[in-house]
């Protein structure tokens, strides 16, 4: 039986242990270009001992960031500085990965602590949005989006595929696609943003063709041993639950057979007025189910950030990785201290030498 801290390996990559630091956005960054501030972050994170950190939110074009303080990977520039990135967390012990990603009708936002709304027109830091209908998301995100040609929909492919490149000759060696959490992907499967009755809209096979061709046409450019991967919401809590993760679950099978490798089970955060049951691992249920009926390995977060919740969803076969994100942030040496909750034989794998040492030896009483 796996728990917490056996070791996981998907294609030729192997982890030290079963906790991934998800994706964080940081909005610290300009044009798109990592600083000091990223390098001390991911640095942190990785020697701190999960055994996957996974960087943040990062645009595959400069209208696909979320905000004008995120990073990008449309050029050659923030690629060099993005390599910095990854040979930072692989010198700290955890595998790099990436999550590139489009925001549609949520980008051209300010930051979360000065507003988190839509940057208002005229703006010059703002940009026109796009969705697949020119429908918005509403309450503070209220611009309303260009709907997107088949021309706009190539553009925006094209642009997954070169910073897929650009991520894989920067050295990461794990490659997440944003699929969900109301952005451009998990918009053209919704039904709260999607109104059309194209090849693109309809029923959800069509829905979920952008997300499909997507994943394909990386899958033809990132190498084949190491894993593809996705984070997409398979549930919306807005009265047709077991609809929608039906027609997600279907979606995801034909992910797998298309080339993807895990899945990070997520919530759709398409509509202002879904109803999340937030709660300790709430989604932990939901991953199970992803995982049985679409024959995929799985990953989550929300509400994991216990050593015994996230011990139990591993042993319990909910999950094959734990995304520990907040309690990560709090305390970058939480697998540290986990496995000294867990009884495990402390991990001095976790901690550089000059932290081990004396948080080794001068270890406080448990209990």
């Amino acid at each position: 039986m796996s728990d917490l801290f056996s070791p996981f390996t998907l294609k030729s990559v192997t982890l030290r242990n079963r906790i991934a630091v998800p994706p964080m956005c940081q909005y610290s960054a300009v044009d798109g270009l990592v600083n000091d501030w990223h390098l001390a972050h991911y640095t942190g994170l990785a020697r701190g001992g999960a055994g996957l950190v996974i960087v943040e939110a990062t645009g595959v074009s400069p209208e696909g960031r979320i905000t004008p303080a995120c990073l990008g990977l449309w050029n050659d520039d923030q690629a060099r500085g993005l390599a910095g990135i990854a040979a930072a967390i692989k010198s700290g012990g955890a595998v790099p990965g990436i999550q590139i990603g489009h925001a549609g009708r949520k980008a051209s936002a300010n930051r979360p602590w000065e507003g988190d709304d839509h940057i208002a027109e005229g703006d010059s830091r703002g940009w026109p949005t796009l969705s697949p209908s020119a429908v918005p998301f509403g309450k503070q995100l209220s611009k309303t989006p260009k709907a997107m040609t088949t021309d706009d929909i190539a553009r925006v492919q094209a642009d997954f595929v070169a910073a897929a490149v650009r991520a894989r000759d920067a050295g990461f060696e794990w490659l997440e696609l944003h699929f969900a959490h109301g952005y451009l992907a998990q918009s053209f499967f919704s039904i709260h943003a999607n109104q059309r009755d194209d090849a693109y809209g309809g029923d959800a096979v069509r829905r979920g063709r952008f997300l499909l061709d997507t994943l394909r046409a990386v899958r033809e450019v990132w190498p084949q041993h190491l894993p593809l991967t996705a984070r997409f919401g398979v549930i919306e809590f807005d009265g047709r639950d077991e609809e929608t993760l039906t027609e997600a679950i279907a979606l995801v099978r034909a992910m797998r057979e298309s080339g993807l490798d895990l899945l990070n089970v997520s919530v759709g955060f398409s509509t202002p007025e879904a109803q999340v049951p937030w709660g300790p691992a709430f989604l932990a249920p939901i991953a199970e189910r992803v995982r049985r009926e679409a024959g995929l390995a799985v990953a989550s977060s929300w509400g994991i950030d216990t050593p015994t919740l996230a011990d139990g969803v591993i042993r319990a076969e909910q999950m094959d990785l734990v995304m520990v994100g907040r309690a990560m942030l709090a305390n970058p040496h939480w697998p540290y201290q986990t496995a000294l909750a867990l009884k495990r034989e402390r991990p001095s794998w976790v901690l550089p030498a000059p932290y081990a040492h004396w948080l080794e030896r001068y270890q406080p009483a448990q209990g």
